[in-house]
């Protein structure tokens, strides 16, 4: 178990750094969500809003250097064009990237109730 316990801790890094980097990119009200003990699938979600399609492409481009940097290289990408909602795959990490109304429409945080919110990630040291 100690294994799994610090591939967990390393996932967390990079979920927090890729949400550091949403915030660098003016994403809107971040959350990192630890579902590590809910699904096999990945760790964290990082969940964030982007104003316009543009801006969720940038948010999008800038968290994906900044996990390539961490050695996470990105698995998957859907949603590039459709400026609703980007999804981005790093393995244990997962990036979700959405407009306002997507956001309120899908609402993930209450999808994933069960997980448990990451606080304070922002007072993380970069």
């Amino acid at each position: 178990m100690p294994d799994r316990r610090a591939a967990v801790a390393r996932s967390r890094e990079q979920a927090i750094a890729c949400a550091n980097a949403c915030e660098d990119f003016r994403g809107k009200d971040t959350v990192i969500l630890d579902v590590s003990n809910i699904t096999p699938l990945f760790d964290f979600f990082v969940i964030t809003t982007g104003g316009n399609p543009r801006q969720m492409r940038a948010i999008a481009e800038g968290a994906d250097d900044v996990m390539k940097a961490l050695g996470s290289e990105r698995r998957g990408v859907e949603g590039l064009q459709s400026g609703s909602w980007i999804v981005q795959d790093y393995g244990d990490v997962v990036l979700h990237v959405l407009n306002p109304g997507s956001r309120t429409m899908y609402d993930l945080e209450n999808l994933w109730a069960d997980a448990v919110r990451v606080e304070d990630w922002s007072a993380v040291a970069r």
